[in-house]
């Protein structure tokens, strides 16, 4: 089979949580560990992903971006370093990376040639194959160390049956409700599923309803639990560079690093240098080079990894941005955000999908903008018109597109002053749409 008849396979054969929602969630750890096994045995490599040397990072927000912040850091220090995150924006390859680079085509084709006729008895899903392909091109390669991105939840989760130097949770908001529970201490309880014993854990953010779900599981666990309570980010100055902004890390009384250019605009990101930065304290151990380190892993994070769609800059004149942003734990940093861009005329493209909370999100956006409604090309997109009637209830100036994402872009800048701003987003899969064409993806990326 060729690479392409392979992608074709998966995304329409497997069940696919990104294209379809809960009915491909397949909850336990039972198809993973056969996949696992199977994988394992042709390798002559028992127990391969138990032994891999990683860290798992879980979370509602910012664990894409916190797992890049530590695959660039451990790049920085000259390790081979394996890279699993989801969803893709623009190739599927996006997610299984080794400093920076996607997994190469062939090592794909290898995968499936090998492995897929036994694994057909088992009916996997999307994320438990391609899991399986993760922890497969990891030990054939030999990364020094694996950063490794929750999928969904933590608990039943295709990717904990690894056993990790640290665990990260990011922070709980309610999101996927109708699978991990209807309350922040249920969903709370999920992620803390990725807790080992002995292991120690850090806490991104928390609250009284989260902490003391933590606190015992932790207990239960032995596990140190750390939180980044004493770390500060703050901005050192403001930029005359719109595609970084300059921060003062401090962690108690020690100046981590001033002027640290952050290339990572979202506010929200400040949580999750904290986050990154609490994280490697517990990780590794201080040196001269440590601090140092941490701030060229900021600075270099999107040479190092590739990392898009976090506030990304796709033109100066006019100003417009992308984000993958998705619910209203998101927004309640993005709306801001977007807010201090109305000293400029601004348009938002926006599109949903059906099993978001949009009406808290919609609460949360600024009033004083033109708003284009767009669907997203995946079955789980909410339907414009529906989106349209939501805006229009709230108050909100907003039309309908036509258009696919990336044309009702092309068209926008065509018809807007270069002193105005644009905002994509609202959906992971708005930003997909829109970086898949190729000719924005020449103008972003030419440099």
């Amino acid at each position: 089979m060729t690479y392409q008849e392979i992608l074709d396979n998966i995304f329409t054969a497997l069940p696919m949580y990104h294209r379809i929602g809960s009915s491909a969630y397949k909850e336990g750890l039972e198809n993973i560990e056969a996949l696992i096994s199977i994988v394992g045995e042709g390798m002559k490599m028992t127990n391969f992903a138990s032994q891999l040397h990683c860290i798992h990072v879980a979370g509602t927000n910012g664990k894409g971006s916190v797992t890049h912040l530590l695959s660039s850091f451990y790049q920085e220090k000259g390790l081979k370093v394996g890279l699993y995150t989801s969803p893709h924006l623009i190739d599927f390859r996006e997610r299984i990376k080794i400093n920076g680079e996607m997994i190469p085509e062939e090592k794909v084709v290898e995968f499936f040639e090998r492995f897929n006729e036994q694994f057909k008895s088992i009916e996997p899903s999307f994320f438990e194959m391609t899991t399986a392909l993760a922890f497969y091109y990891f030990a054939e390669e030999k990364v020094d160390i694996a950063i490794i991105e929750v999928g969904l939840g933590g608990r039943l989760d295709a990717t904990n049956i690894i056993r990790p130097q640290t665990c990260v949770i990011t922070n709980i908001t309610l999101e996927h409700t109708q699978l991990l529970g209807d309350t922040l201490a249920k969903i709370a309880f999920e992620k803390a599923g990725i807790m080992k014993g002995n292991t120690p854990v850090v806490i991104g953010n928390y609250n009284d309803e989260t902490m003391p779900v933590f606190q015992k599981r932790a207990h239960e666990l032995n596990a140190p639990l750390f939180t980044t309570d004493g770390i500060s980010i703050s901005e050192s100055t403001i930029s005359d560079n719109p595609h970084y902004r300059l921060i003062t890390i401090q962690s108690g009384e020690e100046i981590i690093g001033e002027n640290v250019r952050l290339p990572l605009q979202g506010d929200y990101q400040f949580e999750n240098i904290a986050t990154f930065v609490k994280t490697i304290s517990v990780s590794t151990k201080q040196d001269g080079n440590r601090n140092a380190l941490i701030c060229k892993a900021i600075e270099n994070v999107v040479t190092n990894t590739h990392l898009m769609g976090r506030w990304q800059i796709l033109s100066e004149k006019p100003l417009a941005v992308c984000d993958t942003g998705h619910n209203s734990g998101g927004f309640q940093y993005l709306a801001k955000q977007m807010g201090r861009l109305t000293d400029r005329k601004l348009h938002v493209i926006i599109g949903f999908v059906s099993d978001k909370d949009v009406d808290s999100i919609i609460r949360l956006l600024p009033r004083a903008a033109e708003y284009i409604v767009c669907h997203a090309s995946v079955d789980r997109a909410m339907a414009s018109e529906t989106i349209f009637e939501k805006m229009k209830a709230a108050g909100l100036e907003a039309r309908i597109s036509s258009e696919s994402v990336a044309d009702t872009y092309q068209t926008l800048l065509r018809e807007i002053s270069a002193d105005d701003a644009v905002y994509v987003g609202g959906s992971t899969f708005i930003v997909a749409d829109l970086l898949k064409d190729s000719i924005i993806r020449r103008d972003i990326f030419s440099e």
